[in-house]
């Protein structure tokens, strides 16, 4: 894990010894938010800031359950995580009118299934998952996940997947027309076979460098994130983001107050903090994503709002969150994964 600091916080803790007017530690997403953001929150509060970031839901859960618990004050898991988190009890509780913000929500993400109420929550940032391709490699239609699962010639051993097991799964899912946590023994064997046989025109599983990757040229195709996709084509690569006929994943990251957070304060001054449009804003700037919080609009830069990647095609299939399966079906999806990553 990568820790960091803010420099007015660094600077404090160099200059005094001392501790300012409080801590607070985030467990992040990589590449996720504008060290300026967090260095604005401190100059605001007088609270400094450390971080340390991850790279996918399920490596955040598994340092959350081996020890993180009661070392972390917020994190920033997907909405498929936010529901798990909850069901083991991992959350603490938002109580009603500590957040001097929370009208800001945009009504659609006020009362998200996973956080009926937004008791443990507010959101975040908001996209899809699907995959670029680079069009100096290939030329002919994309918009398929046959892409991925099934590619043309000049793309096979050039690919890189997410690794991350909700998104691969999820998208597999999508591929073969088969429900999400399904129980059918027939439809569980087919996608594991259909996983292995497209693990021999894949090169890599790394999310932290996907976008990178794209940038040098080392993947032709990678399963990435929208804004992420976004940052590469910024960066130079000729490279276009795909929207499947057949479908594709869709998200919703939300900030996630920790039971046991030793600088709850902290913690919620921070989350009110991220619910002002000009302070979100920014983490949208940077990260081309979306927010869900009203009044956003008008503070983005660029062609944010008209991007490619944020703007799905009238002709793409339908975009689908991850679901969270029973204990007895995720089992045998732990399986197809662990088969998949040997």
């Amino acid at each position: 894990m990568k820790r960091l600091m803010t420099t007015a916080a660094a600077f404090a803790v160099s200059a005094t010894g001392a501790m300012a007017e409080g801590e607070l530690v985030i467990y992040h997403w990589f590449e996720y938010i504008p060290q300026d953001l967090l260095e604005k929150f401190t100059a605001e509060t007088g609270i400094n800031v450390t971080m340390d970031t991850y790279d996918s839901n399920e490596s955040m859960l598994a340092a959350l359950k081996a020890g993180g618990m009661g070392t972390y004050d917020v994190a920033v898991p997907s909405d498929y995580m936010v529901d798990i988190m909850i069901g083991g009890g991992m959350l603490g509780e938002i109580a009603e009118g500590e957040l001097a913000n929370a009208g800001n929500m945009q009504a659609a993400w006020a009362d998200p299934s996973f956080d009926p109420g937004r008791k443990h929550s507010i959101p975040y940032q908001w996209g899809s998952t699907s995959f670029s391709v680079n069009r100096d490699v290939y030329q002919g239609e994309i918009n398929t996940t046959d892409i991925l699962f099934n590619p043309p010639a000049e793309l096979s051993g050039k690919i890189n997947m997410l690794d991350s097991q909700g998104e691969v799964l999820a998208m597999a899912s999508i591929h073969l027309g088969i429900p999400q946590c399904s129980t059918d023994r027939e439809q569980l064997k087919a996608l594991n076979d259909m996983l292995q046989g497209a693990k021999a025109h894949w090169a890599s599983f790394n999310s932290d460098n996907s976008k990178d990757i794209l940038v040098s040229g080392d993947a032709a195709v990678s399963q990435i994130w929208n804004g992420f996709g976004a940052k590469a084509r910024n960066e130079g690569a000729n490279i276009e983001y795909a929207y499947p006929k057949e479908g594709y994943v869709v998200w919703m990251d939300s900030v996630v107050l920790l039971k046991d957070a030793p600088n709850r304060d902290s913690a919620i001054k921070f989350m009110d903090f991220l619910l002002e449009p000009e302070n979100i804003a920014a983490v949208t700037n940077f990260a081309q994503y979306s927010a869900g919080v009203e009044g956003v609009s008008d503070l983005l830069e660029g062609d944010l709002a008209t991007q490619r990647e944020s703007n799905p095609p009238a002709d793409a299939g339908p975009g689908v969150f991850v679901q969270v399966c029973s204990e007895e079906v995720q089992v045998v999806y732990d399986q197809i994964w662990t088969n998949l990553k040997k």
